[in-house]
């Protein structure tokens, strides 16, 4: 039996696109073996991978002027090259802070030597909330603004794309990307994991705009250089070929549900759903201030923190898994990301309604 898989990531993925790998698996494009199995330069798989980059481009209106890379390590792996990539040693960049994606991104920061200006923090909050528009001044000799539009532990989402003039903003889209419509202009730099929205976990993608690709320095190890990756189609070493694959599916399972318009549609609705379920109720609350509240990660609490593991329990055994929240945040986190469905979603609903029915 399919459950109603919670997870903050690796995430569940939309069946239609798990029945088509399963159904290609040991035969793909009539090769007589899998994707797994094939060379990543045959020709094939080159196929593959420009196919999952122009699909990529048509979903989020990527212009010209960039470059999409596929990248190996995830987000975290990116949290080195940024600064390896943007700035010189002891050159200087800004960063929001709201919540713990973000400090770890400024951590890395600091490490590449760089001067690493917090221009907001929100730790007084808890991580609940997010900078005010014009609450923060971005240093015009920045070499560029990183945020974190939605921290996936704190369930905290930016409900605005924050102004950084000409200094070149930056964003770890990782639990949100391709969740709702995107200008790709108003950004320098957009990457992430895809273990959330994308695909499996294992791979990151990049889109940069191509004069930032200029930047970088002298002794960035070439894993790590965009330019250098740009040149080589992101193959200059052997890349996670099974996830661009799968990103490659489901980038056409987006196409085919109607795109970001639509996907932003269905996941408003379902986090509006969710949200009003839980601020209806006296015996769950979301911590998180009501502008800054998340669409893909749900937190929340039960009034009494003794009925947790019970809660946990009985889901499970409804067939709702990976509900337990973070073990920083504790209570429950619901990750609803776009392959999660209304049923889904309002099983998880009805079953709240239920548990608080029997124990509140």
């Amino acid at each position: 039996m399919r459950v109603h898989n919670f997870s903050a990531g690796p995430a569940q993925l939309p069946l239609p696109v798990l029945e088509q790998a399963a159904s290609e698996l040991t035969d793909w494009r009539g090769s007589g073996m899998s994707v797994l199995e094939d060379s990543h330069r045959a020709k094939n798989f080159a196929a593959c991978a420009a196919d999952a980059e122009a699909t990529l481009r048509a979903v989020a209106g990527v212009p010209d002027n960039y470059r999409v890379l596929f990248l190996s390590g995830g987000a975290t792996g990116q949290f080195s090259a940024i600064p390896f990539n943007l700035t010189a040693a002891g050159g200087r960049a800004a960063y929001l802070n709201t919540g713990q994606w973000s400090a770890k991104a400024i951590e890395e920061a600091r490490r590449q030597h760089v001067e690493v200006e917090v221009l907001a923090d929100e730790a007084a909050s808890s991580y609940t909330t997010t900078p005010a528009p014009g609450s923060y001044t971005v240093p015009a000799e920045a070499a560029y603004l990183h945020y974190t539009p939605n921290e996936t532990i704190g369930g905290v989402e930016f409900p605005d794309v924050p102004e950084a003039g000409d200094v070149p903003l930056v964003a770890d889209f990782s639990s949100s990307y391709l969740s709702r419509p995107l200008d790709v202009r108003r950004y320098g730099v957009i990457y992430g994991g895809c273990q959330k929205n994308l695909g499996p976990a294992g791979l990151a993608v990049l889109i940069v705009r191509e004069d930032l690709l200029d930047r970088a320095r002298p002794d960035v190890p070439a894993i790590w250089d965009w330019k250098v990756m740009a040149a080589t189609d992101s193959m200059l070493n052997t890349p996670p070929t099974f996830s661009i694959y799968l990103l490659g599916l489901i980038l056409h399972w987006i196409q085919d549900t109607g795109g970001l318009v639509a996907m932003g549609e269905r996941n408003e609705a379902k986090a509006a759903r969710l949200y009003a379920a839980i601020d209806g109720s006296d015996f769950y609350a979301n911590p998180v201030e009501p502008r800054s509240r998340s669409r893909m990660n749900v937190p929340f609490t039960l009034a009494d923190p003794a009925l947790d593991a019970d809660f946990l329990v009985g889901a499970h055994e409804a067939g709702l898994t990976n509900l337990k929240g973070h073990r920083s945040v504790g209570g429950m986190r619901a990750s609803i990301y776009n392959a999660m469905s209304d049923e889904g979603v309002n099983a998880l609903i009805d079953y709240m309604a239920d548990f608080e029915r029997t124990r509140a």
